[in-house]
């Protein structure tokens, strides 16, 4: 059978000249279009953020054509880089809208003063006319733009009513509606773009410049111009403007702007820092390890943008409705001014009880209800160093029950250290020290990127020891590794490679090893046997190597705050074995241990959760878990900012080892979930009130405009609250 690869898709973002009020129907009918072009495999398209967001297949189709398919809907695009929405553009527009809604504030109360006062009837409508020209102008222009694609949303609702009362004689409530629909609309933009300038203002975190050393002398240089592999310098209080490694001089960094830890950390040569934080103390030499577009600052940042066009489920329900929901509203209107003029009502009061009822059953509040609340969350985790990398993992960590954790670089340090090397007595090689033996180890391990490994090569080079060269390395995932060095091959592995791996061989001494082994790992540590093949001769354990690594002292903590959150069941998936494995879960309140699990092992365990528990999170380093927190319901991947593979393959990043962000990516999103259902029951309540009333009683248009709006106005600002979330 011939198993055939998805093919590699690209994504490509267009930049939109923005349209229109809070409906998105024109933007769903583009979405349909661009859709229904070859290659093409996902769509988001927002008139209101201005901005289209293509997934396509290169080998079919390309960027440029699918720019001229959005063109070809008459859709203006901002063809250079230099044009693309930014802060200034996006604040002059804001304040075009603001003078727009005073301007009709000011016609609005012109209009009516004057009609009190019994003025001339041309001032009164002269003032009538600021109110509706300037509170329709966006209305219009977004109505216009849908029914270009076909479509009909609020805005063309809007027109109409306001329209509706100005034909039968009722100006001042058409002006008052259409300065409550402008203001409500002019707020939401507020608060989708205060939500994207809290992501945006990490940008202002970075320097333009370095100081570049050339030739012994420092150099400005623009940070575009910064090649990899080139050292700069970074002075008390200056910011840092790549991503690097310290080469010389140790000093505190501040680097809550992009991790959110808010304590420095302290830096010393060999340690990774991040363009956009701040070195505190000390003067340090940096090397470029990515250049200014590959920054982890710079990553965070565009990974969170396209994460503001992934929506979440409930926005996706509630898009797919709009427009059905848009025309039924029409159907109700027309019908209640058809069924009561069929039964002989006066067409005035009926058509202004028609107008009521469409302002009242208008659906803004319910469109604003879900992005509010979701941007509003994805901007608050950014600032917290948390990346959701798609509004539909927002809703998602509301859900999880059940939490899974990797155990090394996770629960505990990841700064394993080697702490005992023994020689076996009774080694055949009686001039084997434990200097000697930790040479041989150290140079198979040198290969490996394995976390023991790396404590062993960091013990030889403490000790200044030379290691032989190794040739022939292999590795078996879980298990353990060989290589040839000298006249042998020197075997490292855990219980289970000397017991399947070499189940076939005869192993002298490996009795009094597994021994040893046990009696180590009853005190908590991590060990392995060493061992040597030389060609014609039995495989002779030599000796055996013992590891430790220290639990985080806030893990403990961060497993009860878990526990307060109501998830049910905490788990431990692990390579290492149980009796180690089971000392850190006791120490620090684990349920369940899961030891001496394979990469495989791992996904088979978080797919059984998955079948008890049904939403379950993985939290793991990203690199060795990578399988795991794909198939987890939520993978949340730490330490993103100096790790590529925890970017692809977690729906949620932590970009520092913060253990306390656990809970917040779990309290963010039931507090997120939270808000989307008061802001569901304020916007479906106050329709409900509404119509329901009109239909008994009846009620003023001034009333069912105050109701309307004021509820859009509402959930918009109780969205942007969760700006503030802190856990």
């Amino acid at each position: 059978m011939t198993v055939t690869e998805s093919p590699p898709l690209s994504t490509c973002t267009v930049q939109i000249e923005r349209r229109g009020g809070r409906g998105d129907a024109g933007a769903r009918a583009l979405e349909r279009h661009l859709r229904d072009r070859p290659g093409v495999h996902d769509v988001d398209v927002s008139f209101r953020t201005g901005s289209v967001r293509i997934t396509y297949d290169e080998s079919v189709t390309s960027a440029e054509q699918l720019r001229k398919a959005v063109r070809d809907r008459d859709v203006s695009i901002q063809d250079e880089p230099d044009t693309a929405p930014n802060e200034v553009t996006s604040r002059s527009e804001l304040r075009r809208e603001a003078t727009f809604v005073g301007l009709t504030l000011v016609g609005m109360v012109a209009g009516l003063a004057t009609g009190w006062l019994d003025g001339p009837p041309l001032l009164m409508w002269a003032s009538y006319a600021v109110a509706y020209v300037f509170g329709g102008w966006y209305g219009l222009k977004g109505a216009v733009e849908t029914l270009r694609h076909r479509a009909v949303d609020i805005d063309l609702l809007m027109i109409v009513a306001a329209l509706g009362a100005l034909s039968i004689g009722a100006p001042f409530e058409g002006a008052m509606l259409l300065f409550l629909f402008s203001l409500s609309n002019t707020l939401q933009h507020y608060a989708i773009g205060r939500s994207r300038r809290a992501i945006k203002s990490l940008v202002e975190m970075r320097p333009d410049e370095a100081q570049v050393l050339r030739d012994g002398e420092e150099v400005t240089v623009p940070i575009d111009e910064v090649a990899v592999g080139d050292v700069f310098v970074v002075r008390p209080g200056d910011k840092i403007p790549l991503d690097g490694v310290v080469t010389s001089g140790e000093g505190t960094v501040d680097q809550a702007s992009l991790t959110g830890e808010s304590v420095p950390v302290p830096k010393e040569p060999d340690d990774e820092v991040f363009g956009g934080t701040i070195n505190e103390s000390g003067s340090l030499e940096i090397e470029v390890t990515r250049q200014a577009h590959e920054s982890a600052i710079s990553r965070l940042i565009t990974m969170v943008e396209e994460a503001q066009s992934e929506k979440a489920p409930t926005q996706r329900l509630i898009d797919r409705l709009e427009q059905p929901y848009v025309l039924g509203v029409f159907a109700l209107t027309i019908a209640a001014i058809g069924v009561p003029l069929a039964l002989g009502s006066e067409f005035t009061g009926t058509f202004y009880r028609a107008m009521t009822l469409m302002v009242a059953a208008s659906p803004c509040a319910v469109i604003i209800s879900t992005p509010a609340a979701v941007l509003s969350a994805i901007a608050s985790g950014g600032r917290q160093g948390v990346l959701f990398k798609g509004g539909e993992h927002v809703e998602t960590a509301a859900t999880i029950d059940a939490v899974a954790f990797d155990k090394t670089g996770t629960l505990t340090q990841g700064d394993t250290q080697l702490t005992d090397v023994f020689v076996r007595d009774g080694a055949s090689d009686k001039t084997l020290t434990g200097d000697s033996l930790l040479s041989l180890a150290a140079a198979v391990q040198a290969r490996s990127e394995h976390h023991l490994a790396r404590a062993t090569v960091a013990a030889a080079d403490e000790r200044s020891l030379d290691t032989p060269d190794a040739a022939r390395f292999q590795s078996v995932a879980g298990k353990g590794v060989r290589a040839d060095v000298d006249d042998g091959t020197i075997h490292i592995g855990n219980r289970s490679y000397f017991q399947t791996v070499l189940g076939d061989e005869s192993v002298d001494g490996l009795e009094p090893g597994l021994s040893r082994l046990e009696t180590l790992e009853a005190e908590g540590k991590t060990s392995v046997l060493v061992a040597r093949e030389r060609h014609g001769d039995n495989v002779t354990v030599l000796g055996w190597l013992a590891f430790t690594d220290t639990v985080r002292p806030d893990a403990a903590e961060m497993i009860d705050d878990l526990r307060s959150l109501g998830v049910e069941h905490i788990v431990m998936l692990t390579g290492d074995n149980e009796r180690v494995a089971q000392r850190i879960a006791d120490e620090v309140g684990i349920d369940e241990v899961q030891a001496e699990l394979l990469p495989e092992e791992k996904v088979a365990t978080i797919e059984e959760l998955v079948e008890r528990y049904e939403n379950v999170a993985m939290v793991g380093d990203g690199v060795n878990d990578a399988p795991a927190l794909a198939t987890a319901t939520l993978g949340i991947a730490m330490g993103g900012a100096g790790t590529d593979v925890a970017l692809d393959t977690a729906d949620v990043v932590l970009m520092g080892d913060d253990l306390s962000k656990i809970p917040y990516v779990l309290g963010l999103g039931r507090k997120t979930r939270r808000t989307l259902t008061i802001n569901l029951a304020i916007a479906f309540g106050a329709i409900a009130l509404m119509v329901g009333t009109i239909l008994l009683r009846g009620i003023p248009l001034p009333l069912a405009v105050i109701g309307h709006e004021g509820s859009t106005v509402l959930v918009s600002l109780n969205g942007l609250r969760l700006l503030g979330f802190r856990g």
